[in-house]
């Protein structure tokens, strides 16, 4: 009776286990069936060259990016300064962007669905339509100027990237033969915008603003006199030239580098770190699928100084580009923001709709009241600093950074912000490897982008 007993209970916890078994198997092919369909070992959906020979990768107007000829080739679409300023946003033949759409969305491409498969009687492969509008990419491409770097347009209501250009850059019809230590294709894989990490210079120092408006009460009436040089712990905060007597506004304006290391020390590492973190910029986003690279800023050991120095975007600080555009989609919200997405649509060969994409929010990275000062201040950069008259018919707020690199390069430049017209939602980011002045550089990028954009 007991051998029954015992072999009744192995066969119940084998049925158990295949149950168990059946079950998480059956959640993985729910999930994840689309990614092993599209595997590039499958010969249904790969052509001898391991080209994605379905589907067709389009704007967000409906201009046709790249697409399959009768033979299973991959085609581009035929401007070659188009080709290679969507690059990053559509991917190369040999698939080695991984953030490209035909290896990331490879999956919606190939039609797959868990009826029939990669089979459809509708038609072989779907139509995947990007947020990104090619043209505001073509200008960033021809505003960069052969630069590396990144530029970036989003709307920070519904989270579609309408920009997404990142270089170096190549033609994706006609790949060039990348030698190791080739300088001009250094790290050109790399999405910059999503997965690239930098000093973020002066730029940051609208943590250290929004930190200092919530924590240092008797912020508003403070002045300050900028000599060129101030000592912060004993270590000398510089400035590139004296700035005479500030208050915040002011300070934020000419970015002087004394005033916020000053403010920096005052507020601490602790207080720093935790407002870096609450504006997102140690944060992964999840855009469309894709997974952004964290910021950090690690203050382990650090001297007064050196808290002054990160205080102004400096000593070990780093971000990810689109979550600094994150960051100024809440600010110009007044609380959160909008998650960044690139997919618009997915339709099947006979036009009909297949997915569509929900936005999704942000928690909260910045307090209204807070953002409001922020607000206020970022345009008065504009109108006392940047020029307005750079950015005809819009209401631009933003904040320049040159950020130090070391080894004898040039600084970073960057420029940030967004507009505040109810009917022009969009925030940007614009960072140019070595270009040197944020505001000179970086501006002139953002200015010749968001012009194509809002006046045609």
């Amino acid at each position: 009776m007991r051998k029954i007993e015992k072999r009744a209970a192995v066969c119940l916890l084998l049925v158990l286990a295949l149950l168990l078994g059946s079950g998480f198997f059956a959640f993985r092919f729910v999930a994840y069936g689309g990614k092993w369909v599209s595997f590039a070992a499958n010969r249904h959906l790969y052509n001898s060259t391991g080209q994605l020979a379905v589907g067709r990768v389009l704007d967000r107007d409906g201009d046709v990016l790249s697409c399959v000829n009768a033979d299973g080739q991959r085609l581009y679409y035929e401007n070659p300064d188009v080709r290679r300023a969507t690059l990053h946003a559509v991917g190369d033949p040999a698939g080695n962007i991984g953030t490209g759409a035909l290896v990331a969305f490879a999956d919606q491409l190939s039609g797959y669905n868990l009826l029939t498969g990669t089979y459809s009687p509708l038609g072989a492969g779907n139509d995947l339509y990007l947020t990104i509008d090619a043209r505001l990419n073509y200008t960033a491409h021809r505003a960069m100027n052969g630069r590396k770097g990144t530029v970036a347009v989003y709307n920070y209501n519904t989270g579609e990237v309408l920009c997404m250009y990142s270089a170096p850059t190549f033609d994706p019809a006609d790949p060039p033969g990348i030698q190791d230590g080739d300088e001009r294709y250094d790290g050109v894989y790399v999405n910059r915008f999503l997965s690239a990490l930098y000093p973020p210079g002066s730029v940051f120092k609208l943590v250290t603003l929004a930190a200092a408006l919530e924590n240092l009460p008797e912020l508003e009436s403070r002045t300050f006199t900028c000599t060129g040089a101030t000592q912060v712990g004993g270590e000398t905060i510089t400035c590139t030239a004296p700035h005479g007597e500030l208050n915040a506004e002011s300070a934020l304006a000419c970015s002087c580098n004394g005033f916020f290391a000053q403010l920096a020390s005052e507020l601490g590492p602790d207080v720093l770190a935790s407002y870096a973190k609450k504006a997102g910029l140690t944060s992964s986003y999840n855009v469309s699928g894709l997974s952004t690279a964290r910021g950090s800023f690690d203050f382990t050991g650090a001297t007064v100084g050196q808290v002054g120095w990160a205080g102004v975007g400096q000593y070990n600080d780093l971000v990810n580009p689109c979550a600094m555009l994150v960051y100024m989609g809440a600010i110009a919200r007044g609380r959160d923001a909008a998650v960044p997405q690139l997919v618009l649509k997915t339709q099947s060969a006979l036009d009909l709709p297949l997915s569509f994409y929900l936005k999704k929010k942000t928690g909260t990275l910045i307090r209204a009241d807070t953002a409001k000062q922020v607000t206020a201040m970022m345009s008065n950069n504009v109108q006392a600093t940047y020029g307005a008259d750079r950015f005809p018919n819009m209401d631009v707020c933003a904040k320049s950074g040159t950020a130090e690199v070391g080894g004898g390069k040039a600084p970073n430049a960057w420029f940030a912000g967004f507009l505040r017209n109810a009917s022009t939602p969009y925030a940007f980011v614009v960072l140019v490897e070595n270009g040197g002045s944020g505001s000179d550089v970086a501006g002139s990028v953002a200015a010749r982008v968001l012009n194509t954009l809002v006046n045609g």
